[in-house]
């Protein structure tokens, strides 16, 4: 009786130590290390064989799962890598420290915008003057628009996709969120093809207007007056905004392009471990470009009043115009193209030949 009871309590042990187990492997666990065994046999295999594997710069590094990052082919002759070590350091490094930095940032840019507005304030308004000035034409316009509502397209759609599992998902539930991802995911892919073609037409567009001079400097000095709601001087465009054309639509819109379009176009022999490498560059790129475009929306609109006039008609008051970019206002008194070359000295009154007389104020914009 006694044995047969030991026996039935062994038994029942046994059982409650699979079903714990078992429970402690299930998957979401935070202890859990994916593909870890997998792992390590890979890694003594590795170091027990007699012939070396194939590097990462060969095609056929990656034999069956002996896989360290597999560069061959994604698609069909992948189909035997049962596991790629990379995946699990790709997965971890995404959803750890790069989703952890990426969100933080995204909370705390426009909490800092929100502070810095109650505390410094806005540009100084200047009185109108009831005359327009031609800044933007229609087509400067339209590219500008195009470009910035495909970004904001896509800067959505992209939070859903890396946030949503976390942030809308539980309270949303399964059903409602599954058409919120599926939605996101098209126009994503959609989308993005045409912001890069956006971005290029914006570049070459404001291109001649966005090169740097010696005057930019100044701006620079007096931190554009953000602060001291001073006007310093500036042409065309000033400082801050070629600031944000070279780093920002030119230098990020190359990384948000390029590692997109890798990502889309999975057909021209990506490999796993460059789609991975595209991914981290992708979620960077995209975190910087939306925090950096937060400052440019609050300097556009709130921070500077009278600036979201000169994109929404493309005219801006001359008052307005003389304040925040007086170089340009004194090169479009004398009819000079932005962007262009200073105005010609006008010959000395010694010699006998007579000045030029003054060009015209600028009237109204038509």
């Amino acid at each position: 009786m006694r044995a047969n009871l030991f026996v039935l309590r062994a038994m029942l042990a046994l059982v409650a130590a699979l079903m714990f187990g078992s429970a402690l492997a299930a998957v979401p666990n935070n202890r859990a290390q994916p593909a870890y065994a997998e792992e390590q046999t890979m890694l003594q295999v590795e170091g027990d064989t007699q012939a070396a594997e194939p590097g990462l710069t060969s095609k056929q590094s990656g034999r069956v799962h002996m896989d360290r990052h597999y560069l061959g082919q994604y698609g069909s002759t992948e189909a035997n890598v049962i596991v790629q070590r990379g995946g699990n350091t790709w997965r971890h490094l995404r959803n750890g420290p790069i989703a952890s930095i990426a969100g933080t940032l995204l909370i705390v840019v426009p909490l800092l915008i929100v502070l810095f507005y109650n505390t410094v304030g806005p540009a100084r308004e200047e009185p109108r003057s009831g005359r327009k000035l031609q800044r933007f034409s229609r087509w400067d316009m339209q590219v500008h628009w195009a470009t910035a509502i495909s970004f904001i397209l896509l800067a959505i759609s992209g939070l859903i996709l890396t946030f949503g599992k976390k942030v809308m998902l539980p309270w949303m539930g399964h059903d409602v969120f599954s058409w919120f991802a599926y939605l996101s995911k098209y126009i994503h892919n959609f989308i993005g093809p045409l912001f890069v073609l956006c971005s290029v037409v914006m570049f070459f567009t404001f291109l001649r207007r966005n090169f740097f001079h010696r005057s930019d400097l100044e701006w620079v000095k007096q931190g554009g007056g953000l602060v001291s709601h001073k006007h310093p001087p500036a042409g065309y465009f000033n400082a801050g905004e070629k600031a944000w054309f070279w780093m920002g639509v030119t230098l990020l819109g190359l990384v948000m392009s390029i590692t997109g379009l890798v990502l889309n176009f999975i057909t021209f022999g990506q490999t796993r471990y460059m789609l991975q490498v595209a991914n981290y560059l992708h979620i960077i790129g995209a975190t910087l470009y939306i925090v950096a475009a937060m400052g440019h929306i609050y300097i556009g609109t709130w921070g500077t009043p009278g600036a979201y006039e000169a994109m929404r008609h493309g005219t801006v008051d001359e008052a307005w115009a003389k304040a925040h970019h007086s170089l340009w206002y004194e090169q479009a008194k004398q009819g000079i193209a932005p962007g262009g070359a200073p105005p010609p000295t006008p010959p000395s009154s010694s010699t006998g030949s007579k000045a030029p007389p003054p060009s015209p104020r600028p009237g109204p914009a038509h």
